[in-house]
């Protein structure tokens, strides 16, 4: 992609009604726009970063047998009633409205109910089971204060997973490999140092579920962190039993401020027995399916990347994520820089790496600034200067560290 043909446009000074760092960043470095309190839109440069976030989970969920569909964001009244989670007093966060014809519908909080519906015509012996269904949906959540950015909206991108089983074995099975999923994902985002499994309530599910927090005083949790097993606690289920259960000691537990940006948790039979989701198994005899959940969000997990990885100049992205590989940055309008610049890119992009060329007509200084705030992995300069010596300037975004190579080179670098 050539800069000049980039939909996209930089600020210098930080919008005047944000507070949150991520939001600050991606809306100054043209990734987002805000619309509303809590609703952002996703501008070309902000959705390659959240697709290819998607395609990481993507291709995890789908290794451990996930498949992939698309749910409504309409919700039926009914279905809900029947699990008791329409009522306002219960659930305080649904945007409602009403059809033309007077009935009343939601825009979806989560897919249990309607996941679960489904399945009642696609499963009934013990032979359709398992099923591990999985989506990429916006949610719609009616929260009081819309704060942190993309990490806490209105309106935001979810994946949630569920699974649904025979017995509790196959159950326990699937939930122990998505829980390695999860590991791998935050792997391959750049999080899997500071993201640890949290043990949370399990409200009325089981004892436990299982949170993955990363570490980030931007944080709206509080967790307990076993920095030797990588494991922690949330605050709300700390207790002296509950760290002798999981086989840990008070005293090494250290204090961390955190973001939840995933969790997984069983879900038993609550929604197959409410809604009627049952199989016969081998004897012949009605049972109900078991389930499972397993949530994660990618724009929630856009922002915690900024929050970690951004510094004074700007964006900071891991390889794996970044909206492109490389930044090339021709510095000087001489024929030699311009033909120079033009045919790095040419070799960069048949290459098959992701290259965005700034071949606009701007000072030095201004194109050094964006490449700072915009945030890609490598920088490679082309000057009179790296013309003249033949390779050229390499600069390691996150790292700071300035290297000189020619095409050959930075094509091995990114490979």
């Amino acid at each position: 992609m050539r800069q000049t043909k980039l939909f996209t446009k930089t600020r210098r000074e930080d919008p005047a009604d944000e507070v949150a760092k991520n939001a600050k960043l991606l809306i100054r470095a043209g990734y987002i726009h805000k619309e509303m309190a809590g609703v952002y839109s996703f501008l070309p440069l902000g959705l390659r970063v959240l697709e290819k976030i998607k395609n990481i989970i993507r291709e995890e969920v789908n290794a451990i047998g996930g498949q992939e569909i698309m749910l409504t964001a309409l919700q039926d009244k009914e279905l809900w009633e029947k699990t008791d989670r329409w009522d306002d007093i219960k659930v305080d966060n649904w945007f409602k409205t009403k059809l033309k014809n007077g009935s009343e519908v939601g825009l979806g909080i989560t897919h249990e109910e309607p996941l679960t519906q489904i399945m009642k015509d696609h499963i009934s012996s013990y032979r359709d089971l398992p099923v591990y269904a999985y989506q990429f949906q916006t949610k719609f959540r009616n929260e009081l204060r819309a704060k942190a950015g993309i990490m806490r909206g209105r309106e935001f991108l979810m994946k949630d997973l569920y699974s649904f089983s025979a017995t509790e074995a196959d159950h326990q099975n699937f939930y122990a490999q998505a829980r390695s999923a999860y590991v791998k994902i935050f792997q391959r985002v750049g999080l899997g140092d500071e993201t640890h499994i949290t043990f949370a309530s399990g409200g009325i599910f089981s004892k436990f579920s299982e949170e993955f927090q990363t570490e980030s005083e931007a944080g709206e949790d509080t967790i307990y962190l076993d920095e030797q097993k990588k494991v922690a606690i949330n605050k709300e289920v700390l207790s002296d039993e509950v760290v002798a259960e999981l086989g840990l000691d008070r005293k090494s537990l250290v204090e961390k401020r955190s973001i939840e940006v995933g969790n997984i948790f069983h879900l038993g039979t609550k929604f197959s027995e409410a809604l009627g989701l049952v199989y016969q198994d081998e004897a012949g005899k009605s049972m109900p399916v078991i389930m499972g959940c397993y949530g994660l969000g990618p724009s929630r997990l856009m922002g915690t990347i900024v929050e970690i990885y951004a510094d004074d100049g700007g964006l900071v992205w891991p390889l794996a994520i970044a909206p492109f590989q490389i930044h090339l940055v021709a510095l000087g309008n001489t024929p030699a820089v311009i033909t120079g610049a033009d045919n790095l890119y040419e070799d960069l992009t048949k290459q098959g790496v992701e290259v965005l060329y700034d071949d606009r007509g701007l000072s030095a200084g201004e194109k050094l600034a964006d490449a700072d705030l915009l945030g890609l992995p490598y920088r490679v300069i082309v000057s009179d200067k790296t013309i003249a010596s033949g390779q050229f300037e390499v600069k390691n975004r996150r790292s700071g560290e300035t290297s000189f190579a020619g095409a050959t080179e930075i094509i091995a670098l990114i490979k």
